[in-house]
């Protein structure tokens, strides 16, 4: 189901969540795929959309550093980075505190978190405060930024929230600290010298 990023089509896209369902949404970096992070049924079918192995993990999107105070432990370094640029293109590797979402993530002691600038992203995780979200493509190959390049290549998932092109896309940062140390896991968007 294909559908405008509009009050309904976010109704539509929570609905399908809450009932187990998958759902590919635009961000403020690329396509995005995305599910109840607690049900391990749709986290699976993530991994088999994508052909992702189970050994790489799945990051989760939150509708603020609140929702991510509840299933991670933000340090003090974690704390103002996080404050510097979310929402934005940075994703935190933190310690995780949510046992049951460890759980269902396969998750071993570390969560990837962030919180995406995009209205359309913002308002559906205003009703759903979590969601696993992933790039929205085949494992090794690269992401969409144009819903138009979804439709008909990338199938399996419940719903399509359209935000049509991406303007400016490209990868989230991923970072984590070792103690006092800024470790960069991945430059994207965000690039090394912005980060200190």
């Amino acid at each position: 189901m294909i559908l405008p990023c509009n009050e309904r089509g976010i109704k539509v896209a929570y609905d399908s969540i809450k009932k187990g369902g998958v759902v590919v949404f635009p961000t403020d970096t690329v396509y995005g795929i995305g599910c109840d992070p607690y049900n391990k049924d749709a986290i699976n079918k993530i991994y088999k959309i994508k052909g992702r192995e189970k050994t790489k993990q799945l990051p989760v999107l939150a509708y603020s550093k609140e929702e991510i105070k509840e299933i991670a432990y933000l340090d003090e370094n974690s704390e103002k980075i996080s404050d510097k640029f979310w929402p934005g293109p940075l994703t935190l590797i933190l310690k995780v505190k949510d046992k049951k979402i460890e759980e269902s993530l396969g998750l071993e002691g570390k969560i990837a978190v962030r919180v995406p600038n995009h209205p359309c992203m913002l308002a559906l995780l205003k009703e759903c405060k979590l969601l696993v979200g992933t790039s929205a493509n085949f494992s090794g190959q690269s992401s969409f930024n144009d819903s138009r390049g979804i439709i008909g290549k990338f199938t399996g998932y419940d719903v399509l929230l359209d935000g049509g092109k991406i303007v400016n896309p490209g990868e989230s940062t991923i970072i984590q600290f070792e103690g006092n140390e800024l470790k960069i896991v991945r430059e994207g968007k965000i690039k090394s010298e912005s980060l200190v």
